[in-house]
Parts: structure tokens; sequence; C-alpha cells
């Protein structure tokens, strides 16, 4: 186990937040279970990501071996066997909760440094004096929040 000399604070229900760094890095989605270890001698909580007692290619509860770490039913094992029916991905990722799903969005944009964005608040706030926090928000597509910031920058 890999220790990240990092600390969390519990917030009042007793939760801790993973950084987004932490989640990507181990492939954690937004509704995925979560199992919890506790080792009381050493003091160690250890959090794995619950695979459950299913298929990892097709999701059956059929006839499964454990191989490696995961359940494979029989069916697909015969299919890897004889090289039918096989592609890398065979099912859908499956989520209990609703997960982010960016295939119909936009592509993410580009991030813009502080000094760009300085300079185009200060061009804006010339162009439109009388605009409001979240309309230059809305014309810079960031947050309201972006702008107090920046404008406290100015």
């Amino acid at each position: 186990m890999k220790s990240t000399g990092m600390t969390r604070p519990l917030d009042a229900l007793g939760r801790i937040v993973i950084p987004k760094e932490m989640r990507i890095s181990m492939d954690y989605n937004v509704g995925d279970p979560v199992e919890i270890f506790v080792d009381e001698e050493t003091g160690v909580l250890a959090l794995r990501k619950y695979t459950g007692v299913t298929c990892k290619m097709c999701g059956s509860t059929e006839q499964l071996t454990y191989f490696r770490d995961s359940f494979i039913c029989g069916e697909c094992i015969e299919s890897l066997k004889n090289g039918t029916n096989f592609s890398p991905m065979i099912r859908p990722a499956k989520s209990t909760l609703a997960t982010r799903d960016r295939s119909d969005r936009e592509p993410k944009r580009l991030r813009r440094s502080t000094q760009q964005m300085l300079n185009s608040l200060k061009e804006l706030m010339h162009k439109h004096p009388n605009a409001a926090q979240h309309e230059y928000a809305k014309i810079l597509e960031v947050s309201q929040a972006r702008i107090s910031q920046l404008k406290k920058m100015l």
C-alpha cells in the first residue's frame, strides 16, 4: 500500500473527500461502490473499489470462476478459448447513480491563465461597465466566484 502523506478532514457527518487526482488515478467514478477495510492493530483504513460477484466481462452471475482478482462466467471463458464474440469491452459500464457522461457534450475547453482572464475581464468591464458579475461570468465561461477573485486582483 502506498502512503501519499496527505491528510483530509472529516466533515460534520463523518465523511472524507477523496481528491479528484486520486479518484482519477484509481479509476473511481461517481456512484462506484467502495469497500472499506479497517486494521485496528495498525490503525489503517483502506478503500477498494467493490467489484461484486458477477462476471467481469458480461455481468452474469451463473457458472463463475475466480481468475486474477475477477470473476469470469463459463460462457465468457468458452468465448475466449474459441476466440468468438470477443471484444475488449463486452458490457457497458453500469452505475447505480448518475455518472458524468461527456459523450454528448463539447470537448473540455482549455484553461486560460490568470493574466489572460484579467485582461479579458478588463476589456469586458470597459465595454459593459454596468453588467453584473454573473453576466461577466457567462460571457467569459467561468463561475461568478472566479469573476469575484479576478476583480480583487484588479
